[in-house]
């Protein structure tokens, strides 16, 4: 009579714990403008494969170098205000006479496949977003490291008049009083500096435990022993 092999005294394997996802998170970036967020925006695009730009619509007439659907989705008011009345937008504001919104399917679609997006909006944009979405939302609020600096910037892009220029200088008091409504502050004296503190932040971050996904389980996994 035949025998099978011989028991080597070991236990059987146990299951794997189950796999931890994460849900994506909403990093917005803000400030006056030219003191940085753009600039800033573009290097963590480059350097974090796992965030997505939010592309915003909106009324406001293309720049120089712009491209519709890459930079913003240029529409007209009526489509804007369709957008709106048929609640599209996560968030929506006028700005300088233009305005802005936020396409609510391809931001909700991008967090539940776990990855980021990054929004480069102003104050208004961001506290719509925290009534609508706080769970998911990060905040970051971008300085220059003096207003004489911020003018400097202002005047090289060389993309606006100087009545354009004066405008957004005046403009700048009101938008750097909202920095207490941020999660975070940063003050841009060195852009790659900067980024580097913004890409600490997201680090940081994603680790929150309420947005691992399956947490719960995989700790009730290596209580038992798997």
């Amino acid at each position: 009579m035949s025998q099978g092999p011989a028991p080597t005294g070991d236990p059987p394997a146990a299951a794997a714990p189950p796999a931890i996802g994460r849900r994506g998170l909403m990093l917005v970036l803000s400030s006056p403008s030219g003191a940085g967020k753009t600039t800033i925006s573009r290097r963590l695009l480059d350097r974090e494969p796992e965030l997505r730009l939010s592309i915003s619509v909106t009324t406001r007439p293309m720049r120089p170098g712009e491209r519709d659907g890459v930079d913003y989705f240029f529409i007209d008011k009526a489509a804007f205000d369709r957008r709106v009345e048929r609640h599209e937008l996560l968030e929506h504001a006028r700005v300088f006479d233009n305005h802005y919104g936020t396409p609510r399917r391809p931001v909700e679609r991008t967090l539940a496949e776990g990855r980021d997006v990054l929004f480069d909006i102003d104050w208004q944009g961001t506290q719509q977003l925290r009534q609508a979405m706080r769970q998911d939302l990060v905040s970051v609020f971008v300085l220059p490291p003096s207003t004489g600096d911020l003018e400097l910037r202002l005047r090289s892009r060389a993309q606006d008049s100087a009545q354009e220029v004066a405008r957004r200088m005046a403009k700048a008091a009101d938008e750097m009083s909202h920095w207490a409504e941020y999660d975070y502050i940063i003050v841009n004296r060195d852009i790659d500096d900067s980024v580097d503190r913004v890409r600490a932040i997201l680090a940081a971050e994603r680790m929150r435990r309420e947005r691992q996904i399956g947490l719960p389980e995989f700790v009730a996994a290596l209580r038992a022993g798997r």
